[in-house]
């Protein structure tokens, strides 16, 4: 399928989407999220087992497009922001593992798609920020998502400062998985993903969707939600077969 501002392409079990709007920053337009939230909706109907988010040019993501922004009302500007919480849900709840690429500075609404990933590898020339802390329309929706990456105090110095965190510190804070030299970020990237996408393709999307599911409850409510999913899923083909290869000691053999 085409698409006017991406690039989609997929290399044996896994799906580049790659933004290309590199002479708008890959600013989040209503018709980017819109084609963005397609692509993952397509990929998510194939056999894939992982999609790379990445993008061309000198910046990620600056976040919303302020052209957009600036056209709109109080109504449109609800929207725009619906939208684009409708594209962070969709990334999780595609089956697929979604490792955000991340080679450049990703601000406001770009920082709240990398964090809203599954994983993410950054460049060490890579930064993250929210700079609406330091302008006039702070980053409300953005730092929910990057607030339950890296905790309260990191999310407030960062909203509040809207100053540049570099890549080792977002690694250290749990925005990015890992930063890699500029060289290695493709390579530390694909490595990170192979070994995300092991075993079976159903039990990791069963296993993503509970995952998100459990998180923000408290313990006594993700562990009884966690104890009946496991209970379920103990009775899957995939469960029985990975539990049989176990004991003959043979490689598994995933059902289709």
């Amino acid at each position: 399928m085409g698409y006017e501002h991406l690039l989609v392409d997929r290399d044996g079990d896994h799906v580049t989407i790659t933004m290309n709007r590199p002479q708008r920053r890959n600013a989040l337009s209503l018709s980017h999220m819109r084609e963005l939230v397609e692509a993952f909706e397509e990929v998510a109907g194939t056999d894939a087992t992982g999609i790379i988010l990445a993008a061309n040019g000198p910046v990620f993501c600056a976040g919303h497009d302020f052209a957009d922004v600036a056209a709109a009302d109080h109504a449109g500007a609800r929207d725009l922001l619906r939208a684009c919480t409708g594209l962070m849900r969709t990334i999780q709840s595609v089956p697929q593992v979604v490792i955000a690429r991340v080679h450049a500075l990703a601000t406001a609404a770009g920082c709240q798609l990398v964090a809203s990933c599954d994983l993410a590898v950054a460049a060490l020339s890579a930064g993250f920020a929210a700079p609406g802390g330091k302008g006039g329309w702070f980053c409300h929706t953005p730092m929910v998502a990057v607030s339950r990456s890296i905790g309260r105090k990191r999310a407030m110095e960062m909203a509040l400062t809207g100053d540049v965190v570099d890549a080792v510190t977002a690694a250290e804070w749990g925005l990015v998985n890992r930063a890699a030299p500029d060289p290695d970020l493709h390579r530390a990237t694909a490595h990170l993903l192979e070994r995300a996408t092991r075993g079976s393709r159903h039990s990791k999307a069963l296993g993503k969707q509970a995952m998100y599911a459990q998180f923000d409850r408290p313990e006594p409510d993700a562990y009884a939600y966690a104890v009946e999913v496991m209970a379920a899923a103990s009775q899957t083909p995939e469960a029985r077969e990975g539990i049989s290869a176990f004991l003959e000691k043979r490689p598994p053999r995933w059902p289709a």
